[in-house]
This record gives C-alpha cells, sequence and structure tokens, in this order.
C-alpha cells in the first residue's frame, strides 16, 4: 500500500497571501522584487506588519514607497523585518536579545512580557511555519535606525 504524502508546506510569500491580512506587505514584498529571495530555502524568520500596521503610518507613507523611485528605502525596510534562519518564539521568552536583520541592523527583541521589537512592535501571533522559515505578526512597522 502506498504511503500518502503529506502536502508540501507553503513557503513565506504564499503563506503571507493565504493569511489574508498581509496585503500591503505581499505588495510592498513585490514592488521592492523580494519575491524570489522569500521564496529560496532560507531558512528565514520573518516579522510581518498587518495591514493595520501599514495603516498607521502616516498618510500617504506606503503609496510613496511603492514608487519605483523609492525601490531601495523600501528594501531597506522590507529587509530590517526579516533575520536569517528559523527563529521560533521559545527562542526569545523570558531574554532580551539583538538579533541581526538582513539588512544589517540589530532588531532589538524583548521576550520579558510577551514579544516586543525595538519596544514599539508587539508580537500578536508567534510562530507561523512555513517551508522555509517563520512568521511573527507584529502590530507596528518597524523603521531601521537610519531612517
Amino acid at each position: 500500500m502506498a504511503e500518502k504524502s503529506m502536502p508540501m508546506e507553503k513557503d513565506i510569500v504564499e503563506t503571507a497571501i493565504d493569511a489574508g491580512q498581509f496585503n500591503t506587505l505581499v505588495a510592498a514584498v513585490q514592488a521592492a522584487g523580494l519575491v524570489e529571495t522569500l521564496q529560496s530555502p532560507g531558512p528565514f524568520t520573518v516579522f510581518a506588519p498587518t495591514d493595520a500596521a501599514f495603516a498607521k503610518l502616516p498618510a500617504g507613507t506606503v503609496e510613496n514607497l511603492l514608487k519605483p523611485e523609492n525601490k531601495d528605502k523600501l528594501v531597506e525596510i522590507l529587509t530590517y523585518h526579516v533575520v536569517s534562519g528559523k527563529v521560533p518564539a521559545s527562542a526569545v521568552v523570558g531574554k532580551k536579545v539583538d538579533a541581526e536583520s538582513v539588512q544589517g541592523s540589530k532588531i532589538m527583541i524583548d521576550g520579558m512580557n510577551g514579544v516586543m521589537l525595538n519596544g514599539s512592535a508587539k508580537v500578536i501571533s508567534a510562530d507561523v511555519m512555513a517551508s522555509n522559515g517563520v512568521i511573527h505578526v507584529i502590530d507596528t512597522v518597524i523603521l531601521p535606525p537610519s531612517m
């Protein structure tokens, strides 16, 4: 009797699309040309701002960032939300750690009371697993120190 094969998990991009609350993030990833990167084997840990998180930015910010002439700035912001490797929430609970983002700047992770990033973004849903990493849903867009 042949074994039933388990369906492959979806990658980070497919998982974000299916979730339905990351339409702005997905549009930004597409505009920045990062889809292929986030579909590669990784693994990656993505701190994914919800559509509501993007809506908290000043009016016109997202539209401005999606313009082709601002692609470099958009890439910088998006890659600041990504850490190389698969980091589950259990790795930071009860700790304060700095994580090196793909963008190059550090993200301050405070896991002492829930999980906060840079003192402003709260992880509202952790450990959304994908075939090439893990997504942690955040309620605020984080910006690299250079911005």
